[in-house]
């Protein structure tokens, strides 16, 4: 007996449906998977046929042969278990639903016949939309995930019986529905709150500049200033996510098993990955290629604490997805390409011991340790970060204050205000969304200086000897600041402030 169903598996974070084939013939017992499978499939043998056994259906020994197409491409993961195990029954007669090509499944099985959730719900679901097939059978904990999408029944179901009843007939399960604009719209709360930071006005305004243009930055301050503080309170002044951005970030975190009980990624991911980790775990790899600390701060912010503690080949592969707002991982068989469009914010002490700013305490760095610190940090990595912002420590009376900072929600609007005149200004480009995006040659026509704030800025570039790309970034911010401020033209006060963002540059100089 041969039959078929109808399983999902992912290209990076594409979907592609995968046909299971089962064929079941002979009195001696054989058991084969072929279509590439990885190991996680391969093991399945066991977990389906115990599944099978302790769900109360015999398992005769025959041969029984399991084919994934298309076959040229790996086949990993658990989620095969579930359609393996309802294939082997539809060819052994137990299921006999008539329409099961209609319906994709996905699952994972314990040894009793209980399923747990798998990875990459969303974008099978996605799939399946896509596909123009009636619904998705999967675990009851991914289904509020995958309902997201609407528009295909969703069956969630919590055992191998309870998806053999519902195909046989036997049992009705509701299909599960969800609002998507209703759950977005509660999930859009933050924990955090920028009226919570006492005093560093100016780095709340640099931070600011930062949100409203989607600027990298750097936070250069002795220990205890409140830098990760104010990180944790970044996301919060950004504009709020549009659904469709909530969707793609929702995918990035689905295919790492990432996604929370409420099923969708409703506010900006905040990544903030140890110093100690590798460069496959920032960028994604692995033997099978996963997404990295990059893709999954898609739409939000990636925070690296302690930058100089990173090790440099690790800062070093961020400078492409920090340029191309996606990331490539190739191997032998494949070459898989993960979004990565977030904004960089880091921080750093001023010295190995922390002090060397901080007039309250005594630094113990020599020069020469200080040089070879600041080192740690390439050139062209700096020439990627828009704003260097020092963050002095924090007096008593402003730690001591009692009235509140400006809330994020307040901040936000000026941001959005910002961003909208942006949006409108790259409307006709749809790869552009904020001024950090800008090309050279669209930076040349877009930010245009009068002659007072052009020998400003050959001042700058002169005394500082900054580079061409950082003479892009001055221009760029300068833009945000005149944003913020909702002017047409970029007045000398706007290069002024954007020049003023550049501390590292103007501490090596002075140097």
């Amino acid at each position: 007996m041969l039959a078929r169903v109808l399983s999902s598996s992912l290209i990076g974070i594409d979907p592609y449906l995968v046909e299971v084939e089962v064929n079941v013939e002979g009195h001696a017992f054989r058991y084969n998977t072929v279509g590439l499978p990885e190991l996680a499939v391969r093991e399945s043998k066991e977990r389906v046929i115990s599944a099978i056994k302790n769900s109360g259906f015999k398992f005769p020994p025959k041969a029984y042969t399991i084919n994934l197409a298309p076959a040229d491409i790996k086949k990993e993961g658990s989620a095969f278990d579930l359609p393996i195990a309802i294939g082997i029954l539809a060819a052994l007669g137990s299921v006999i639903h008539e329409d099961l090509e209609d319906y994709v499944l996905m699952g994972e099985l314990s040894l009793d016949g209980t399923l747990r959730p798998v990875k990459g719900a969303l974008p099978s679901a996605v799939g399946v939309h896509e596909s123009k097939l009636k619904g998705l059978i999967l675990p009851t904990q991914n289904a509020r995930e995958a309902a997201i999408t609407g528009d295909i029944d969703v069956i969630p179901v919590d055992t191998l019986l309870d998806a053999i009843l519902f195909l046989n007939g036997e049992k009705y399960i509701e299909p599960l529905e969800v609002d998507a604009k209703l759950l977005f719209t509660k999930a859009q709360n933050y924990p955090v709150d920028l009226a919570d930071v006492r005093g560093q006005a100016h780095v709340k305004r640099a931070l600011e500049v930062a949100a409203a243009g989607g600027h990298n930055v750097l936070m250069i301050g002795p220990p205890g200033s409140g830098k990760t503080m104010l990180a944790k309170r970044f996301p919060t002044i950004l504009p709020q996510m549009t659904l469709e951005e909530a969707l793609e970030t929702t995918k990035i975190h689905s295919i790492a098993g990432m996604v929370r009980t409420e099923g969708l990624v409703a506010t900006r991911p905040f990544r903030s990955p140890h110093h100690t980790i590798s460069d496959a775990a920032l960028v994604g790899g692995g033997r099978i290629p996963r997404p990295g600390e990059v893709s999954l701060a898609h739409h939000g912010v990636l925070f690296l604490d302690e930058l100089p503690e990173f090790q440099k080949n690790v800062l070093e592969v961020m400078r492409q997805p920090l340029e191309n707002t996606e990331v490539t991982i190739s191997r032998a068989s494949m070459s898989l390409t993960y979004p990565a469009n977030f904004i960089l914010l880091s921080a750093m002490n001023p010295c190995p011991c922390g002090y060397s700013s901080d007039p309250r305490h005594e630094c113990t760095c020599s020069s020469v340790g200080i040089q070879k610190y600041m080192a740690k940090i390439s050139g062209p990595l700096l020439d990627r970060i828009d704003l260097h912002i020092e963050v002095p420590a924090i007096p008593f009376d402003e730690l001591a204050a009692k009235e509140d900072g400006e809330s994020s929600r307040i901040v936000r609007k000026r941001v959005q205000d910002a961003r909208d005149l942006q949006i409108k200004r790259f409307e006709k480009d749809t790869k552009i969304h904020s001024n950090a995006d800008m090309p050279p040659k669209m930076i040349r026509t877009i930010c245009l200086i009068d002659k007072t704030s052009a020998e400003l800025l050959r001042s700058a570039i002169t005394n500082l000897g900054l580079s061409a790309r950082a003479y892009d970034r001055i221009l760029k911010v300068s833009r945000t600041i005149a944003d913020l401020g909702q002017s047409d033209q970029i007045a000398a006060e706007h290069i002024s402030e954007a020049i003023q963002y550049r501390t590292l540059d103007r501490q090596l100089w002075m140097n």
